[in-house]
This record gives structure tokens, sequence and C-alpha cells, in this order.
């Protein structure tokens, strides 16, 4: 049985989604970022880095979004949730994923989290940053809609982790001021995977 550390809001949601479309056996435990509980004692033990996601194996413990999408996808072939007979094409799916990792998520995380970059004090820089998340964040999904996502999946015909984590990282644009119908095909992926029943019992989860 794994177990499961998340907190609504974040982008714990996208590895959530693969475990319960892969079908996991897992138990998830919520944790309240606004009472502080990612930097618990307990939680700090399982993940020092006090975030999520957090996955807790028979072999340790797991953290990054991209690792554990990836180790849903190995563990749990039969879901089909990655490319694994076909290096090229994972080597794509591990790309897209990526660069929501380490762009697209850094660009909405100035938003509210811009002390992570700044001198404590500065309140013009941390202005300057929140300022520009919606540019920022319009422009990676314009790369997205244009250059990076196939259709109607991410990776064409066949659904990937890269589904739940684009479905995860764009349910945060109208909070960055960015209205998601100006990307057609990324909003209608959103609307092709909040009809998969294990997105709509997450998501209720996570809204709960």
């Amino acid at each position: 049985m794994l177990t499961f550390w998340y907190a609504p809001g974040t982008c714990a949601l996208a590895t959530h989604l693969a475990l319960e479309y892969a079908g996991a056996p897992y138990e998830a435990k919520r944790l309240d970022f606004r009472k502080g509980e990612q930097r618990s004692p307990e939680y700090l033990r399982i993940n020092p880095k006090g975030r999520v996601p957090a996955l807790v194996t028979e072999r340790g413990v797991l953290t990054e979004t991209t690792a554990l999408l990836q180790y849903v996808a190995q563990v749990f072939p039969q879901a089909g949730l990655a490319p694994l007979d076909d290096p090229f094409a994972l080597a794509k799916m591990n790309a897209f994923n990526g660069y929501l990792a380490s762009t697209v998520h850094v660009n909405h995380a100035h938003k509210l989290r811009g002390y992570r970059w700044v001198d404590e004090g500065d309140e013009a820089a941390l202005a300057a940053m929140m300022k520009k998340v919606p540019q920022t964040m319009a422009d990676s999904f314009t790369l997205i809609e244009e250059q990076m996502f196939q259709g109607p999946w991410v990776l064409g015909e066949r659904l990937s982790t890269s589904d739940f984590y684009l479905y995860t990282l764009a349910g945060w644009l109208e909070g960055d001021g960015v209205d998601v119908q100006r990307f057609p095909r990324v909003a209608d992926h959103m609307r092709r995977a909040e009809a998969l029943p294990a997105v709509q019992k997450v998501v209720a989860q996570h809204k709960a």
C-alpha cells in the first residue's frame, strides 16, 4: 500500500490523478497548508523539503512531481500512462513534464512565493514578480498550445501522465489572470480530462 501526501491547490493533484487512474493501491493523506502542517515535525520526517507531493513506498519516500509520475507509469504499466516501449516518445513525455515543472510552475510561484527568490523586505521586487505572472503564464501556454501539444491528448491519441500534469497547471490560469479560452486546444483538453471518472473523483476530494 502506497501512502500519498497532498494539499489542495497544489501540483500534487497531478500525481493523485495518475494514482487513481492507474488503479494503484494507495492511501491519500491531506495536509492543510493554512495551518502550516507541511512544516510539522511529523511531515518533515517524511519530506524534509516541507512540500507536496510525497509518496511513501516500501522502498522509501519519493518526491517531485516528475519523478512520481514516472514511478506510477512504470509500476502500473497496465494503465498505459507512458509509452514505455518507445524511448523517443517517453523522452518527449518527460520533456513536456519537465517544462511544466521547471518553467510553468515557477512562473506561477512568482505570484505568491516570490520571497523564495528575493531578499527579505524587497517589496518592489516582489511586486514586479507578481505583475509579470499573467504574461509569463500566457507566454508558456502559448508555446504549449502552438508547439508542444499534439491533441487530443498531449502526446496525441494516447493518454499519459502529461495530461494529468497539464490539467493541473492549466487549472491555475484563471487565478493567475489568464483566460484559458485564449488557448482553445488546452481548454478542450481540460474538458476532456474532466470527463474522466478518476478526475472527477479526485478533484472532488481536493475541493472538499
